[in-house]
């Protein structure tokens, strides 16, 4: 590709790489294509920072997808120099594109987009840097660590038209767009309720996220910067515990709602086109692995929504024995299957059904992505939807923490105590 093409590419993607919103104004799930923004034979390159077990993830599709999607690895960061130079070795790149500092990956002049696959409290930092860069990018869930950081992203990326793709990809099965429609045109009446889960066994020596074996005084390597991987974070020493199992630590993650639930509820929020929650609780504890992790072993939360429904999630994490993930509504019942989704009335007759295309799979929303730059086509978790997640997710820990109700104050856009505000039983216009 000639530098003259990149650049001009460079500066529409700056220009006139706005995503609108069309379909729903609660979250914003469709585009508006914006005509073609990579030509379909143009080559993209891709940046990525990051090169633990969730980037191993990545690179493998980057790979899949060279000759597919006509994608171009270009460099790998981490602040570990070891890892960043085996990413570099898994995408076939010289050392060379083994970098140690993010801040190259985004001002590289051959990246066209950054995927972002690091702990999530450096989320915020990296996705309004790379905006600011002038890039789109590719995040991966939770979008950031707190409520105020998604808020900030989601303004960003109005701001600056930039495409922003949520790593949810359960977003690129069609099953929720799809019954996101049937809802929309009644099928279910008046929707009041939603249930879904994320539930795991774990073993009785090892809870989530611990590494069996990881010795506690293992010495940091070397090459390790460990002063970049806090960030933001409490500075703290060394600790083989905080850098290998971090989702077990408020400072790094929020645990279970952050990383596994997250996952879950964005497919009922997309069915049902919900952002901000109007209260929710969380509830739970450190019950089986008091092990020195400060977030709950099992959890579950219950999130309640201006429309007038509530949401519940299951996430135990020593019973792997799940519920079914459904929709209710006074006309029917609505339930998501391996093959796409079924609705049936209070009698059991079939109103509807789907069958899915598309699979939770991050080669197919990396496509969704690719396709997006190139012919506008919409984004399966665009910011919006993002928010929308972090908001449910956060509140719920926030009222574990708390041991209060969470609500949304509409007037001041932050979450407080769900006693400081008054309650309306009824549900909210338009909402």
């Amino acid at each position: 590709m000639s530098k003259s093409n990149r650049v001009s590419r460079r500066s529409f993607l700056q220009t006139t790489g706005a995503v609108a919103a069309t379909a729903t104004v609660a979250t914003g799930l469709s585009a508006k294509s914006y005509g073609q923004v990579i030509g379909a034979n143009e080559r993209i390159g891709v940046g990525l920072i990051g090169a633990g077990i969730i980037a191993q993830a990545h690179m493998s599709a980057f790979n899949v997808l060279r000759k597919r999607n006509n994608l171009e690895p270009v460099v790998v960061a981490d602040c570990w120099e070891t890892r960043a130079k085996k990413g570099a070795k898994k995408l076939k790149l010289p050392e060379s594109r083994a970098l140690t500092d993010y801040r190259k990956v985004i001002d590289h002049k051959d990246v066209d987009y950054v995927t972002i696959a690091t702990p999530e409290h450096q989320h915020a930092r990296m996705i309004l840097e790379t905006l600011a860069a002038g890039k789109p990018l590719y995040t991966e869930k939770p979008m950031t660590h707190t409520l105020p950081e998604a808020q900030a992203v989601v303004k960003k990326q109005k701001e600056t038209g930039l495409a922003v793709q949520v790593g949810v990809q359960g977003m690129s099965d069609d099953s929720y767009e799809s019954a996101g429609q049937a809802i929309r045109e009644g099928l279910l009446g008046r929707v009041v309720q939603a249930q879904i889960e994320y539930v795991r066994c774990y073993s009785k020596r090892n809870g989530p996220w611990r590494v069996p074996g990881l010795d506690e005084n293992m010495p940091k390597p070397d090459d390790l910067n460990w002063d970049a991987w806090l960030g933001h974070a409490p500075k703290v020493a060394w600790n083989p515990h905080h850098y290998f199992e971090w989702r077990n630590y408020a400072a790094y993650s929020g645990g279970i709602c952050t990383d596994l639930f997250i996952h879950r509820i964005t497919r009922i929020m997309k069915a049902c086109d919900l952002l901000y929650p109007r209260r929710v609780v969380g509830m739970g504890g450190i019950w089986q692995w008091p092990d020195g992790r400060d977030l709950p072993d099992n959890f579950e939360m219950i999130c309640e929504y201006p429309r007038g429904m509530t949401v519940y999630v299951l996430g135990t994490m020593s019973n792997k024995t799940g519920i079914d993930h459904l929709i209710r509504g006074h006309d029917g019942t609505l339930q998501f299957t391996p093959a796409g989704w079924i609705a049936k009335d209070k009698d059991g007759k079939v109103l509807a059904e789907h069958k899915k295309t598309g699979a939770e799979d991050i080669v197919l929303h990396h496509t969704n992505f690719h396709n997006h730059l190139r012919k506008g086509e919409p984004l399966n978790c665009p910011a919006p939807l993002g928010l929308a997640g972090v908001a449910a997710v956060c509140m719920a820990n926030e009222s574990w923490r708390t041991g209060r109700m969470m609500a949304w104050d509409t007037e001041n856009e932050k979450m407080v105590p769900a006693d400081t505000l008054a309650f309306n039983p009824y549900p909210e216009k338009n909402a």
